[in-house]
């Protein structure tokens, strides 16, 4: 009899051993199984073919840590960067400059994703330091061709100048007002160039030379030049002192989803400024 209940007992103990088991086998089971939320969608940026570059390397990246998104990148230029973001062709809207008065009727929102200066720069035997921005425009649209009359020597001043269509070419004339009704006033007597360095090495070689390149390329091969009495260091820009600079801005238009958010986030995160750096000033 004695036997008989220990029997039973020993039964009813292990049954309840095995539910116990059981119970916590299922609660680690769900906490398994928990989905993740993966993030996912289509973001489209369009606009100035100067943070293109940019903004491709950043899509690539971002696209990377998230594949279910795609980030789909086009040129067109400022303006069509403006209007997409405006009309919402575009999620992102991108321009390498200000945003103008009559573009601001639209209630964009900015983000300055970074900026970006152009030293001007000259040969390392040239005697002047400093020119202001009338000089600079009038230099290079072919008004001004002795360096005497800046307060150099007399000497003829060769022009260095990237080739039609870069983007640092672009800002350049733009920012320095070397540009007419007809677009871009460069001097037909320009050594013209097809990169930075190869306009830093032109200068480099060349007495009386000036040129401009971005300031991330900068080596004591050259001088730069003080632009109305204010070096081109990233400090200057960041103060905005410096004038030969730009902002490169992404431009929304209302409400976001979230993977627009994301993307934005990531762009002024440290992983997203690192790529910024690579070219450009980081602004944070």
């Amino acid at each position: 009899m004695i036997k008989r209940i220990l029997s039973v007992g020993l039964i009813l103990m292990m049954g309840l051993f095995s539910l116990i088991g059981c119970g916590g086998g299922q609660e680690t089971a769900v906490e398994d199984d928990a989905p993740e939320e993966i993030l996912s969608g289509k973001i489209i940026i369009a606009g100035s073919t100067s943070v293109q570059p940019l903004s491709e390397e950043i899509a690539s990246a971002f696209m990377n840590k998230y594949p279910e998104v795609s980030v789909e990148v086009q040129g067109g230029g400022s303006s069509v960067g403006v209007k997409s973001a405006a009309n919402k062709v575009a999620d992102i809207g991108a321009a390498s400059r200000e945003i103008k008065e009559s573009e601001k009727s639209y209630g964009l929102d900015e983000y300055v994703i970074a900026k970006d200066g152009i030293a001007v720069i000259v040969n390392l035997g040239c005697g002047v330091d400093n020119l202001n921005m009338e000089q600079i425009k009038r230099i290079f649209i072919g008004e001004i061709t002795n360096w005497n009359t800046v307060g150099g020597s007399d000497a003829d001043i060769i022009v260095v100048s990237r080739e039609e269509g870069s983007g640092t070419r672009g800002a350049f004339v733009e920012i320095t007002g070397a540009e007419g009704d007809e677009g871009d006033m460069t001097t037909a007597n320009a050594l013209v160039q097809p990169s930075t360095g190869a306009v830093k090495q032109t200068v480099a070689n060349t007495p009386d030379s000036i040129g401009y390149i971005s300031l991330g390329a900068l080596d004591d091969t050259v001088k730069s030049l003080k632009v109305e009495g204010v070096e081109s260091t990233n400090e200057n820009i960041l103060n905005n002192s410096y004038k030969i600079a730009r902002p490169f801005n992404y431009l929304t238009n209302g409400e976001i989803s979230e993977v627009v958010q994301t993307y934005i986030d990531f762009v002024f995160s440290a992983e997203g400024q690192e790529i910024v750096a690579k070219e450009f000033i980081p602004v944070k």
